[in-house]
C-alpha cells in the first residue's frame, strides 16, 4: 500500500463525513418540512381506509373519496378545535393552568387544608414549617412549570398553525389520491433486483401502521370518556376540557397516564377550594381517583394488548423495553415514535434479511 492509496483512503473518508455532516445540517434545516411529511402521512395511513370505504362498497370514483375523505376528517379537527380551544382560553383563570402564581397559591391552601385534617398542628410540626418556609420551599421545589409550558405551547400551536395545516392538507390529499407516490419515490433510491421486496415492506407497513394509529385514537377516546363521566359525577367545571388533556397524556407510554392523573386530582381538589376538606374535597378526589383506576384498569388490560397484539404483532413486554431504551436515548419524543418505528424496522429486516435466524425469531408474528 504506497502513499497514493492511503491519501486516496483518507481523501474519501474525509469526503463520507463531510457528506454526512451536510446531510444532518440538510435534515436539521427542513425540520419543519419532515414533520409535515410525517404528519401527512399519519392522516393517509388513517383515512386510507376510510377512501377504501367508499370506493369499494358505495362506489365512489377515487377523487370524490378522497375529498370526502379530507372534508370528514378536516370537519372532525376543527369540531375539536371549536369545542376545546374556545373553553381553554376562556377559563384558563378558572382552571389556573395559565397562571402559575394562582397554582401555586392553590396548592399552598390545599397543603394546609390536608395539614388540618390529619392534625399536623403540633409543636414539632409548627417549627417545621415556622414563617412558611418550608411551604415556600416545597411549593418552591416543585416544577409545575410544565403545566402551563404544555398548555401555552399547546395553545400557541393551535393559533400559529395557518401554514403548517395548509401544508399538511396539501400532502395529505396527494398521499390518499395517489396511495403508491411515496412508494414510487422511495423506489428510486433501489435497486431493480430488491424493488419487490420494499413494495411489500411499504404495504405491509402501512397496514400495521394504520391499524396501530386507529387503535390509538380508539385507546385515547375511551380514556377521555371514562375521566368526563368521573369528573362529571363530582361535579368538577370544565370537566370535558381536563378529560381531554389528561387523556391526551396518554400519547407518552408510562410516563404520561401518571401525569395526567396528577394534573386530573390536583384540578379537582383546587376546584372546591374554600369547601370542608374531609367531606367534599377529600370524598370528590376519592371518586376521580377511582374513576383514574377504572380508566388505567381498561386501558392495561383491554385498550394496549388490543393495539399491540392485534396492531403492531409484537409481544407487551417488548413494547415495554423498546419504549424504555427509546426513552433513555432520545427522551419523550423517542417513547412517543418508539412503536411505529420499531415496528416499521422489523418489517423491513423481515423483507430483506428473512433468512437471518435472529430476524426469523424476532419477525416470527410477523
Amino acid at each position: 500500500m504506497n502513499s497514493k492509496t492511503i491519501a486516496n483512503g483518507i481523501l474519501r473518508a474525509v469526503a463520507i463525513m463531510v457528506g454526512v455532516a451536510l446531510m444532518a445540517i440538510f435534515v436539521y434545516k427542513i425540520r419543519s418540512v419532515l414533520a409535515y411529511l410525517a404528519i401527512a402521512a399519519v392522516i393517509a395511513l388513517l383515512g386510507r381506509p376510510i377512501v377504501l370505504f367508499l370506493r369499494r362498497k358505495l362506489r365512489f370514483p377515487n377523487m370524490l373519496a378522497v375529498v370526502a375523505t379530507m372534508v370528514f376528517m378536516l370537519s372532525i379537527f376543527l369540531g375539536i378545535l371549536a369545542l376545546f380551544i374556545p373553553l381553554i382560553s376562556e377559563q384558563s383563570k378558572n382552571l389556573s393552568l395559565l397562571d402559575i402564581d394562582s397554582l401555586k397559591a392553590d396548592i399552598n391552601t390545599l397543603y394546609l387544608q390536608i395539614l388540618d385534617y390529619f392534625g399536623a398542628s403540633t409543636r414539632s410540626v409548627d417549627d417545621l414549617i415556622t414563617d412558611s418556609k418550608i411551604e415556600e420551599s416545597v411549593l418552591q421545589g416543585l416544577d409545575l412549570k410544565f403545566i402551563p409550558n404544555f398548555l401555552n405551547s399547546f395553545v400557541n400551536t393551535l393559533s400559529n398553525f395557518s401554514i403548517g395545516l395548509f401544508s399538511v392538507l396539501f400532502i395529505s390529499f396527494f398521499f390518499l389520491k395517489d396511495s403508491k407516490l411515496f412508494q414510487n419515490g422511495m423506489l428510486t433510491f433501489v435497486p431493480d433486483n430488491k424493488e419487490s421486496n420494499l413494495v411489500k415492506t411499504i404495504d405491509k407497513i402501512n397496514g400495521l401502521l394504520s391499524r396501530y394509529f386507529a387503535g390509538i385514537l380508539l385507546q385515547l377516546f375511551i380514556l377521555f370518556v371514562i375521566y368526563t363521566v368521573a369528573l362529571l359525577v363530582v361535579g368538577v367545571e370544565n370537566a370535558i376540557v381536563i378529560a381531554f388533556l389528561c387523556a391526551l397524556f396518554n400519547i407518552i407510554p408510562y410516563i404520561g397516564p401518571l401525569i395526567g392523573g396528577a394534573i386530573m386530582v390536583t384540578l379537582t381538589m383546587t376546584s372546591f377550594l374554600g369547601a370542608d376538606f374531609s367531606t367534599v374535597i377529600l370524598s370528590k378526589t376519592l371518586y376521580v381517583l377511582i374513576g383514574l383506576g377504572i380508566g388505567q384498569l381498561v386501558d392495561n388490560f383491554f385498550s394496549q394488548p388490543f393495539i399491540f397484539s392485534t396492531s403492531v404483532k409484537s409481544h407487551p413486554l417488548e413494547i415495554f423495553l423498546i419504549i424504555i431504551i427509546a426513552g433513555l436515548l432520545f427522551g419523550v419524543v423517542g417513547m412517543v415514535v418508539a412503536v411505529p418505528g420499531y415496528t416499521a424496522i422489523k418489517v423491513i429486516l423481515k423483507e430483506f434479511l428473512a433468512e437471518n435466524t435472529f430476524v426469523k425469531k424476532l419477525t416470527k408474528g410477523l
